[in-house]
This record gives structure tokens, sequence and C-alpha cells, in this order.
């Protein structure tokens, strides 16, 4: 059992607020939320760009639930799923015989989603010759099956969102800048969760409660060093990669506590001060610290224990210099901000200077 206090998931469930299923712990998220609620109402073209496992379609869903149609369907298409000359029809359907295997009528994607909200997920993976058509559906509302002469009308909003640069797609000629430029009447862009470490906390609290609702367990607590493996953690996989992780831990404790071993493996941060705080602090042309090794004093080396104590000593120093401004203090250390993080993850320094 580690000695340090555990930190009570209720009490980390207070730093956050569940709205539209999204939960918004930081100030970057409230102005996240604040962007959808003001753009939610009207019918306009959504596309949201970011990485992987963001939260893109939460966004979608919420853009969803508050729309002028919240009670029309949701409809979701990955667009990598799309089959070749099949894509077409899976778009916007097809009547009988139209093609072989054709045995009935479809009503594709588009018509699915009628009075409601269409969500084309990973758009850049559109196939170009799809994409005039998809111009044609969202500027005059028509859609034409295949197989039919008869355009038919769809009320539906459209949401888009993509994990690629789709303006550097349109300069190599592989989107279609007018496509481009009607999907992007209003861009939200999603954060990576390593640039909202804040929200981590809060993330995986709510996450081990829902992976507990799932599993008829019950988990109260975090450990300390659990949460500064899951701070310091770049998270590649972002918020679904903590969702799973969370999953996992709730799954694999025995008791009411996670601990590091719960953790998945990669997750694991080492205790040994000296793998990532310190010698990054006493990297050439990093004077600022006051970490860099003695030229021919005779003295003896310094220990770990020094190290450890003359490493939370720098940062500190930074922190309270900077008024807890994170970017700044890392700057002042000569380090890069994400390299910030892991280490007040790591000497227990997240929370120092923040506000209350």
């Amino acid at each position: 059992m580690n000695s340090e206090q555990d930190l009570e998931l209720a009490a980390m469930l207070t730093q956050s607020d569940y709205r539209a299923g999204m939960v918004i712990s930081s100030a970057r998220l409230a102005k996240l939320y604040k962007l959808i609620q003001r753009i939610a109402p009207h019918n306009v073209t959504v596309l949201i760009q970011g990485e992987s496992g963001s939260g893109k379609e939460l966004i979608a869903r919420a853009l969803h639930q508050m729309g002028p149609h919240p009670h029309g369907p949701l409809v979701t298409l990955n667009c990598a799923t799309l089959v070749g000359q099949l894509a077409e029809a899976q778009l916007f359907g097809h009547v009988k015989g139209a093609f072989t295997d054709a045995r009935e009528s479809s009503p594709g994607y588009f018509r699915a989603a009628q009075g409601g909200t269409l969500f084309l997920d990973e758009v850049g993976e559109l196939p170009l010759e799809l994409q005039p058509k998809i111009l044609r559906a969202v500027e005059n509302y028509e859609i034409q099956p295949v197989g039919s002469h008869l355009s038919s009308r769809v009320e539906v909003r459209l949401v888009t969102a993509t994990n690629r640069d789709l303006r550097a797609m349109v300069a190599a000629g592989k989107f279609r800048r007018d496509l481009y430029h009607r999907l992007n009447m209003i861009t939200v862009t999603t954060a990576p969760l390593r640039e909202c470490r804040e929200s981590i906390g809060p993330l995986a609290a709510h996450f081990i409660n829902r992976g507990c609702a799932e599993n008829g367990r019950t988990v109260t607590h975090l450990s300390r060093r659990a949460y500064r493996a899951l701070i310091a953690h770049d998270w590649p996989g972002n918020v679904r990669e903590l969702i799973n992780a969370m999953r996992t831990a709730v799954l694999l404790t025995d008791d009411s506590r996670i601990d590091l071993e719960h953790l998945p493996a990669l997750l694991a941060v080492s205790e040994d001060p000296r793998d990532d705080g310190a010698d990054a602090l006493r990297a050439p042309g990093r004077a600022t610290t006051g970490l860099d090794a003695p030229h021919d004093t005779g003295k003896a080396p310094l220990n770990a224990i020094e190290i450890d104590a003359m490493t939370r000593s720098a940062l500190l120093k930074s922190l309270l210099q900077t008024r807890g401004n994170r970017q700044q203090a890392a700057k002042i250390l000569g380090i890069s901000r994400q390299k910030l993080y892991r280490m007040l993850a790591r000497y227990d320094l997240f929370e120092v200077g923040r506000p209350a």
C-alpha cells in the first residue's frame, strides 16, 4: 500500500461539469463548449478538426443534441468505409435493379438522416469523384439515387470531421476547393489530451465511474503515483486511449483504489528523478536553473537525493516566478512545456500555482 494519500474520485469530479455528454474540466474545454452552444442552433455546416481519439464524434453529438432538430436521427458514417463503385449508392441510395445484387431499393445515408444530422467522419477519405455530388447535396439539399432519373430533396444538417490537413489536400489536388469551403463554414478544433493535462484527472475519474457502472465494480480512490503516471503520459490515442486505460484499471483492481500496477505498462513512470528531470534541467546552456554541474570544484558528485531536492527547488522557483504560468516556467528552465508537465507530475507539483 502506498504511504502517500490517495486522491478521492468524488473530489476530482468536482473540478468538472458534465454537459451534453461532454466533461468540461478546463477553461479551454469551457471555451469550446461555449462555441458549440453558439453555433448548434443554426443550420450551418461544421467541420471538426483534431487528432484521432480527441472527441470529434462527441462534439458532433453535442451539436445534434443542441441543434434545431434534436429529436431527428443522428446518422454517422466513417468515409473510410465507403466501398469503390458502391460508395455513391451508400451515400445517396439506389433503386431496385440499379446494379448487380440491387434486389431492392435503399435510401442511403443522406435520406436516412432526413430531419436530423448526418455526421461524416474522416471526410478527408471521400473519393474525389464523389465530391461534386456531395457539394450538390449540401448546396441544393438534393440527392439523386443511383439508377434513378429523379432527384429528391433532403433536409439534413451536415457535420464533418477529419484528422487530416484538408487545406494541404486541396493544394495537392486531392480534395475539391469548393467543397472544402462549403464544409468549412465554421471550424471546431479539438485539442490533443497532452495539451490539456489539467483535464486528465477529472476525465479519468469520470471514465473510472463509467467503467464501474458498466462492470458492477466500486472504485473510490486513485493513488498519487497512478495520478502522476496519468499526467505524465502523452496520450497519443487521446481521450479514446484514456477511456480504455480506465476501463482496464477498473477490471484489474481487487479493491476500491486504482494504483500504478493497474494501469497499462506504457503508463508506468520511473520513480528515479534523474530519468527525465534533473538531466533535462542540467543540459548545456540552461544555467538559469542553477543546476549545472560544477567544474573542477573538487567536491564529490551530487547524489540522487541532492539532485532530487535541487530539481524540485528549481521547478518551484520557476512556478513562483511566473505565478504558475507553465509556458513561461518551461522557457525559464529551458525545456519544452511537455517535459515540464511530466516533471511536475513526477515531483507531485502539478497543482502548484494553479487557481484554487
